[in-house]
């Protein structure tokens, strides 16, 4: 059955090797599980139930990706769109997470139709390769500012707006040493070094008496509290356009981007048919999350992990599709995860994020500026939506400024001309 699923013996693989590829993404990527609940839960949402969405998110886009696709890749709400869902559409715009939710439904649906139209690869191929670049690392500093705000190493102050925080606290000192650990073990090449620090933290915490324990294991929590709580109407009466078009934006180079990588490392990217599998399948996980309750499922770059350990079918996902349902029974652990035992996994895949800078055309300025400005202005203004307004509004200007005009493919001057009357139209 096995065999005829996932065309092991064309793909020079074996079941042992599948099920170890799919341990070690999983181990790799199941930080998500606690630090998902943590972020949403700060807006108001139930963390137990968000912990549960996580759970079945994971499962059912993993699940997807590897009997649609065939492809070894783990799917879960993504990092960068969680943060944007909770600290920026209910946080700084004031909106209710069950109007957020509805916004990611659409921006699910839109996901859909791109992907199967085909206008998806045509907004990929607009895109400079120095924005896409600086897209990813302006994420990567925002969930950055966002992890050494929650551990208290950055705090606010009235004549500098920020400033050092208070280095004598037990946490902060545990989210330093939590960090460090991370930095270790992934030097060391020691899988799920996030979990691991997670993990240490934690107990850490409780032993020193600044966490209360709750068990380890039990039966899954309720998932009612958020499940199909989206206020679809709600989003599209409250004209949130410019926070759908993000959206969008951020899933489309996001996953297409971690798709594209990983099937290139795995040497899949030649079979052109399961790669448009596996774009649609990432598509349709983005509405599946909404419905159950959590910002926005994608690729995981973890993945890359597991095709490391020789995954190469969709068996690695259906292992990884199994294990976040086993994940389900530890609610009381997540439950007992402190904020500054996740921080330092945030700060850690923030900086892994921002290498992506190094691959912005920086001797050609026309490319560097609007870079620039779009990972500087993500964090500087605790929004995705704004670093993504300024860099393609910035980017058209300056081409066409300096002659260029051409280079400017008509798809980014939509969305730059979308942006434009959004801040012209519609500021927050």
């Amino acid at each position: 059955m096995l065999e005829r699923l996932f065309k092991l013996s064309e793909h020079q693989t074996t079941p042992r090797t599948e099920l170890f590829a799919g341990l070690t993404t999983f181990l790799t990527m199941s930080y998500i599980i606690f630090v998902n609940p943590q972020i949403l839960s700060t807006t108001g949402m139930d963390r137990d139930a968000v912990f549960v969405a996580t759970c079945l998110a994971a499962c059912i886009g993993s699940l997807i990706m590897a009997l649609v696709a065939n492809y070894p890749i783990g799917m879960a709400p993504g990092m960068g769109l969680n943060a944007f869902f909770a600290f920026t559409i209910v946080g700084a715009m004031g909106y209710t997470w069950q109007t957020a939710l509805g916004a990611v439904f659409i921006s699910g649906i839109v996901f859909i139709l791109l992907t199967v139209t085909g206008a998806r690869k045509w907004i990929i191929q607009s895109m400079s390769p120095s924005l896409q670049s600086a897209i990813a690392a302006g994420i990567g500093m925002f969930l950055g500012i966002i992890a050494l705000v929650s551990s208290g190493a950055v705090v606010a102050h009235p004549a500098t707006l920020v400033t050092l925080g208070n280095f004598h606290s037990p946490e902060l000192q545990l989210a330093v040493f939590g960090f460090l650990l991370i930095a270790a073990l992934d030097a060391l090449r020691i899988r799920g070094a996030i979990l691991i620090s997670i993990l240490t933290v934690t107990i850490l915490s409780i032993l020193l008496g600044l966490n209360t324990f709750n068990g380890i294991v039990s039966a899954p929590p309720s998932l009612l509290p958020t499940f199909m709580q989206l206020d679809v109407m709600g989003a599209l009466q409250h004209g949130l356009f410019q926070v759908i078009v993000v959206l969008v934006l951020v899933e489309v180079f996001d996953a297409t981007g971690t798709l594209v990588g990983i099937a290139k490392r795995a040497g899949l990217i030649q079979d052109k048919k399961r790669l448009e599998r596996a774009l649609f399948s990432d598509s349709i996980a983005i509405t599946a999350g909404s419905l159950l309750g959590t910002s926005s499922t994608t690729a995981y770059v973890e993945s890359a992990s597991g095709v490391q350990a020789g995954g190469r079918t969709g068996l690695t996902a259906l292992v990884i599709a199994l294990l976040f349902i086993a994940a389900l029974f530890f609610a009381p652990l997540a439950s007992s995860v402190p904020a500054y035992a996740t921080a330092p996994a945030l700060l850690y895949v923030a900086i892994l994020m921002m290498k992506e800078l190094v691959e912005v055309h920086w001797d050609d300025l026309t490319e560097s500026v609007p870079a620039a400005l779009t990972a500087l202005f993500m964090p500087l203004t605790y929004s995705i939506s704004n670093g993504l307004a300024v860099g393609f509004i910035s980017y058209v200007i300056l081409k066409t400024t300096a002659g260029r005009i051409r280079e400017v493919h008509p798809a980014t001057w939509i969305i730059a001309i979308l942006f434009f009357l959004r801040f012209a139209f519609f500021a927050e």
